[in-house]
């Protein structure tokens, strides 16, 4: 009986205590992407009661009182404070502008502060994606200082970060740290092959990054990370058009079942009756990826990436064309096709919070069919003949890359291995072709011969070995080195009689490097810090470049060596931010594509050449409702040394490499309607010069674009409009011997679209 009446009086004095907790449940989002939140911060107002969200973002809060609200904090995102309500919580945080506070992934293929990485590297967030609605990577690509993506039509593109606007393999570009194209086989165009609409965010690193990734990753890399699954089931559906016979509808679904997520999503688009004749094309995109978490500590993610793409081929303009605005092209049947597949699985494990290993097998399969406008010669003493070629360059890829990091106590340091190999056999084949000519100068038609004139195979080997050590050696203080080793192998078999033009006999070549790099930054404290790096980047002969049209193969490898010191500071009460890099870097041997007499281009070796110049960035929050962004890069890219056909360039500037690249943008986000948005971007290009004679210039161009967008529970709306001035301009201009090339820019452009997305609330 006294047990009993304990047991009553123990209950009637803790009752009040129990009934007085309350139990808070919720998860946090991404407020774009809708992917998971994992390591958020919740904490209670004004207690010490908090907790962290776990890998789907979800999140128990055990509390004695009920609290006004909540403080959501997660790195690289806007902090948010939660009212507490009755049932379960779906907290959506936006990306921060601030960079300083952001986390990157490409800088050592593994999550970090940006503050921590000793390179020029720049994040395209989730959101910026979303509110820019861009019909081509170059609109969200061109608003990172130090990049100018050139838009040749149609997603068609060359770049120049760090390098003047060229053609050549000075840029490296991955999905979720793979390379979508095999070491040897670059490609300029090779941004058809991403799918924009299933993109999260987009990482650029400027200048060298061989000692993490490899050859080609010189003027710099570009990291395209694609969207993860949802932890609720989540469904957007989006179409667009635009008054220059532009359409394209975006489409995805995703959640989670249990430990497995799934996300599929992609994008059909499809030019018609653009203002430039012979200028349609059409684009099928979809990527399908599952994560599934096999422990807390172990994750397997497979993602596979389909993209189908044709468009018809039109080449630039000459000047008489460019200035009177006729569009008309020369070229009836020149068309270009893409098709592609990619397929990776990554097995990540989380050993202990010292050690964390992950290994990726990928798969390639790849194939660049085209009739190309540039590959069309007249015939001497016959105005109504010409001569081109079908071509076609594929390849299959099957690769390993594996890497084990291991922390330290001593010196807060880490240690970073890798290992990686890529075996891509390759074909190429081109035949005949003859073209007929109209008396205007139209191409008109064309027969195909018997005649090949190339026809190769080439076995590509690729393996490297890597390694990036990290210490600490005093407070505020990291120092980083790095090196790989890369060997690569070409196997060449020539189906056809060597020749000048049909290739070189068959022979193997063999290229060896090793890419140093070494790095420190320093935490100036008040977020405020710099940093400084000097790395070495390797660029070996493509294969095009090496066997096709030569009969001995004669060209080098090519080396940049790279000084580079730069800062971030974080100011007015973390309203401003600003972000610079200065740098130099020095090619030798550096690959070229000089155009002849007769419009064909050859690759030569330059000597020595340089890159020197300074990149900012400034971000202005001055109050709630408006932010501020200029972008900026001034450099110069001269020839140090270099001699065609006996004329001395050495001292000139390099062609295409314009000395200022700018972008602007001002947003409006008013707080008396939630969900509405405006912006004004501006783009400025300056003069270069056209050729490498230095003979001529080509001024630039200034354009201004105007957006505007409204999303009300989960129906969007936005209106974006393209060269607002309706500008005449080019995004590239060469001179040769016999005129000009000019790439018109589109004019003015209106692009309309609407969506829905929705999302459960889930629990």
């Amino acid at each position: 009986m006294q047990k009993i009446l304990a047991g009553i009086l123990l209950y009637l004095m803790l009752a009040p205590y129990a009934h007085a907790q309350l139990t808070v449940q919720g998860r946090v989002i991404d407020a774009y992407t809708k992917e998971a939140l994992a390591g958020a911060s919740i904490q209670a107002h004004q207690s010490t009661v908090g907790t962290l969200s776990g890998p789907d973002g979800s999140f128990s809060l055990i509390l004695q009182t009920a609290p006004a609200s909540l403080q959501v904090t997660f790195l690289g995102y806007v902090s948010q404070q939660v009212s507490v309500q009755e049932g379960f919580l779906l907290i959506r945080l936006a990306p921060a502008a601030n960079q300083l506070n952001q986390v990157i992934v490409s800088a050592s293929r593994q999550a970090q502060a940006r503050t921590e990485a000793p390179v020029a590297i720049s994040s395209i967030s989730s959101q910026i994606l979303h509110e820019t609605k861009a019909s081509t990577l170059d609109q969200v690509l061109n608003k990172v200082s130090g990049v100018y993506m050139v838009n040749l039509g149609n997603e068609q593109h060359t770049m120049a970060i760090r390098q003047p606007i060229g053609y050549k393999s000075l840029f490296l570009y991955l999905e979720d740290g793979i390379p979508i194209r095999t070491s040897g086989d670059f490609n300029h165009n090779a941004l058809i092959e991403i799918n924009m609409a299933a993109l999260k965010n987009i990482e650029v690193i400027r200048g060298p990054a061989s000692s993490l990734y490899g050859s080609e990753a010189i003027g710099g890399a570009v990291n395209f990370i694609t969207q993860a699954p949802t932890p609720v089931v989540t469904a957007k559906v989006q179409i667009e058009a635009s008054n220059q016979g532009y359409r394209r509808t975006d489409f995805s679904v995703s959640s989670t079942f249990g430990k497995l997520g799934i996300y599929a999503g992609g994008y059909y688009a499809a030019q018609r009756d653009g203002i430039i004749s012979h200028s349609d094309f059409d684009k099928l995109a979809f990527t399908l990826r599952t994560d599934y978490r096999i422990t807390d500590r172990s994750k397997l993610t497979t993602s596979a990436t389909l993209v189908d793409y044709q468009t018809d081929q039109t080449g630039g303009l000459d000047s008489t064309r460019f200035f009177r605005k006729e569009y008309s092209s020369l070229h009836t049947f020149t068309y270009r096709k893409v098709n592609a597949l990619r397929i990776r699985s990554t097995l990540e494990h989380t050993w202990n919070a010292d050690n964390h290993t992950q290994a990726t097998l990928f798969f390639r399969r790849n194939a660049i069919g085209q009739n190309p406008f540039y590959a069309i010669a007249n015939m001497p003493g016959n105005p109504l003949k010409a001569t081109g070629e079908v071509n076609e360059d594929a390849f299959q890829s099957y690769g390993f890359l594996a890497q084990h990091k291991k922390s330290f106590q001593f010196l807060n340091g880490s240690l970073t291995a890798g290992l990686s190999a890529d075996y891509s056999p390759a074909t190429y084949t081109a035949r005949f072709l003859d073209v007929d000519r109209s008396e205007d100068g139209v191409y008109t038609g064309f027969t195909p011969k018997d005649s090949l004139l190339t026809h190769y195979a080439v076995d590509l080997l690729n393996t490297a070995v890597y390694v990036q050590a990290e210490l600490s050696p005093v407070n505020r203080l990291k120092l980083v080195a790095a090196l790989r080793y890369d060997r690569l192998d070409y196997k060449f078999d020539n189906f056809l009689p060597p020749s000048a033009f049909t290739g070189a006999p068959d022979e193997q070549n063999r290229y060896e490097q090793f890419s140093p790099k070494l790095g420190l930054t320093y935490d100036l404290g008040k977020s405020k810090g710099v940093y400084a790096n000097y790395s070495l980047g390797f660029a070996p002969p493509q294969i095009t470049e090496l066997y096709r049209g030569v009969k001995v193969p004669t060209l080098k490898p090519s080396e940049f060596r790279s000084y580079e010191i730069g800062g971030w500071w974080s100011f007015w009460q973390h309203k401003a931010y600003l972000d610079l890099s200065v740098y130099q870097m020095d090619g030798q041997d550096e690959i070229i594509s000089v155009r002849q007499d007769n419009g064909a281009y050859q690759n030569q070796n330059a000597g020595k050449t340089r890159h020197r110049g300074v990149e900012y960035t400034l971000h202005l929050n001055p109050v709630e409702t408006w932010s501020i962004r200029f972008s900026g890069t001034n450099a110069r890219h001269w020839f140090q040394d270099y001699v065609e056909r006996g004329a001395d360039y050495s001292g000139n500037e390099m062609a295409t490499a314009p000395q200022f690249i700018g972008n602007a943008e001002v947003t409006f986000k008013p707080l008396f309607l939630k969900g509405f948005r405006m912006s004004a971007e501006w783009q400025r290009v300056g003069r270069y010069y056209m050729d490498p004679v230095n003979s001529e210039t080509y001024g630039g161009y200034h354009l201004f674009h105007a957006r505007v967008g409204y999303t009300f529970k989960g129906v969007e709306a936005w209106l974006n409009v393209l060269n607002l001035s309706n500008e005449l301009y080019a995004t590239t201009v060469d001179k040769y011997a016999y005129g000009k090339s000019y790439r018109q820019g589109l004019p003015r452009t209106f692009q309309f679209g609407v969506g829905y997305q929705f999302t459960a609330q889930g629990k």
